[in-house]
């Protein structure tokens, strides 16, 4: 038996708290125990670095009256597959990529080599 399995049946016994006789007796005081996901909102760990708020995007681009203006998006589906997307947001044209993997270099590489094989006049610069 190993000690996530006894703390895991006292936690649930007491519903979140631990009652106080089996807490002594216990290395960490603690009454809850979190899960180590818990603690990753804190670190920030997965979260973009120095994001921009889909609220602070121009005027321009936010009334869809400028053609060119190109989203993408990932999508990941079963048994490993993922489809990068590209929607231009005046048209609402769609454009889907098959990707190897969802890792950033694989789905940037691919939806660089999508965005240089569209017409010159489709892309806003």
């Amino acid at each position: 038996m190993s000690h996530e399995t006894i703390y895991r049946s006292l936690s649930i016994r007491a519903r979140g708290v631990l009652k106080k006789e089996p807490l002594e007796h216990l290395r960490a005081r603690r009454t809850i125990r979190r899960s180590p996901h818990a603690s990753m909102k804190r670190s920030r760990l997965g979260q973009i670095k120095d994001a921009i708020s889909i609220s602070e995007r121009p005027a321009t681009v936010e009334d869809r009256a400028v053609p060119g203006h190109w989203e993408d998006d990932l999508i990941s589906g079963s048994k490993n597959s993922n489809v990068a997307t590209l929607v231009e947001r005046h048209s609402r044209c769609v454009t889907l990529i098959k990707v190897a993997n969802k890792d950033t270099e694989s789905v940037v590489s691919v939806l660089i080599k999508q965005s240089q094989k569209l017409p010159e006049s489709s892309i806003n610069r």
